[in-house]
């Protein structure tokens, strides 16, 4: 989803909070800063869709499930939050829970669908800021203009980085034993010329 920066005014986590539980559209918290999340595209959509119904299928009587964007995910050491597009959790979910709003605190794997507008900041800061959550062991970040995805691994000093780009690849997703082949993941998506759709 796109991010549509609020007019400046620092608010606290807590106001953050309150103000989210009555709102109609989702924010992200940065930095004392809320932003709001804006509509997808058609491509973002059925990526999306496509990742889900594959993830459903394939985590079925696991310890692990897929959840959706409406899944806030806080990154603690920053009182940060945010939306990512799909999230997987595993065995005990731990939440926190304030004002009867519920917030993931141990994602395990996190798919953002790339958006010109959001992409610098999904590869930047974002990730940046995801990788201080202590359970978090892959990110994943899925192109909706081209066929790409890109997998990081948390390794015991760094993050190792593996890209697919052919169709028929299968990009595996080590922490919950799954693999997703890049056809289902673009299934009725249509990229710009010169791109290929399934």
């Amino acid at each position: 989803m796109n991010q549509q920066r609020q007019e400046k005014k620092w608010m606290s986590p807590e106001e953050y909070l309150a103000f989210e539980k009555n709102s109609e559209i989702k924010h992200e918290f940065f930095d004392g800063e809320m932003f709001a999340m804006t509509g997808a595209s058609l491509n973002h959509n059925r990526i999306s869709r496509n990742i889900e119904r594959e993830l459903g299928v394939l985590l079925k009587g696991s310890s692990c499930e897929n959840l959706s964007s409406d899944m806030r995910v806080k990154i603690q050491a920053k009182e940060q939050y945010t939306y990512p597009d799909i999230v997987i959790a595993c065995d005990d979910l731990l939440l926190e829970e304030i004002n009867g709003v519920e917030t993931l605190l141990n994602p395990v794997v996190i798919i953002e669908i790339l958006s010109d507008s959001t992409e610098a900041y999904d590869r930047g800061k974002k990730f940046s800021r995801y990788r201080l959550i202590s359970s978090l062991q892959e990110y994943i970040l899925v192109s909706q203009n081209h066929c790409q995805v890109e997998r990081f691994i948390r390794g015991d000093d760094s993050w190792r980085y593996f890209s697919y780009e052919d169709m028929k690849q299968n990009v595996r997703i080590d922490s919950v034993d799954a693999e997703l082949l890049l056809s289902d993941i673009y299934y009725r998506v249509e990229f710009e010329v010169g791109g290929d759709s399934i």
